[in-house]
């Protein structure tokens, strides 16, 4: 056996390997951090809330949807807004595209609404056919270059790395994000308290 060829290719498995656990690593439920943040995932904070005064305000997040229609994040004030990076190759992404879906339509009328940003797909016909296997009936920004992904807050996402998403309370303020694929055990428990939130307000 050639053995740096067998350690080439173990390196390389691995290596893919821990990029594939890194995306889809599991959670647990969210607890209080201390820090004005909320932190799940066993200290990995995977998945993380902010308390209204830690949130940052985003800066404009616009462009042109999978259809070419333009979407710009600031018609969305009011709403609490779930905010999904996603590709249509990224299994991970596959694996919760139903929970969204699902919590999309179950929490529309609480005045909740989904956003995708579909990033880095090679062509607009692999991310349709994504959103027509899975029923996908909210909008996704087309963002094939991963520019709209970079003005996002520093440190809310990994530009890299898919699934993952945020969620904007009704002032268009980054008030969660997760870093890992979302169940919809998950969903709920992020959207509940901004739901309520907001109806204060």
């Amino acid at each position: 056996m050639n053995t740096r060829h067998f350690t080439s290719g173990s390196a390389a498995v691995l290596a893919a390997a821990l990029l594939l656990s890194a995306c889809g690593a599991g959670t647990s439920s969210i607890g209080d951090s201390g820090d004005g943040s909320s932190k799940q995932g066993g200290g990995n904070e995977v998945i993380s809330s902010y308390a209204p005064g830690e949130r940052k305000q985003l800066r404009e997040i616009s462009g042109k949807t999978l259809e070419g229609k333009p979407l710009d994040l600031a018609d969305y004030k009011g709403h609490v807004v779930v905010v999904n990076l996603w590709g249509s190759n990224c299994a991970p992404c596959r694996a919760e595209a139903p929970n969204l879906v699902k919590v999309a339509k179950e929490t529309e009328a609480e005045g909740v609404r989904f956003v995708g940003i579909n990033t880095r797909d090679p062509s607009r016909e692999a991310a349709i056919r994504f959103e027509e296997e899975y029923g996908v009936s909210y909008p996704s920004l087309y963002d094939q270059m991963g520019r709209i992904v970079l003005k996002l807050p520093r440190g809310s996402v990994n530009p890299q790395a898919i699934p993952s998403t945020i969620f904007l309370d009704g002032s268009g303020r980054l008030a969660a994000r997760a870093l890992v694929p979302l169940s919809e055990r998950d969903l709920r428990g992020v959207l509940r308290p901004l739901i309520a939130e907001q109806k204060k307000a």
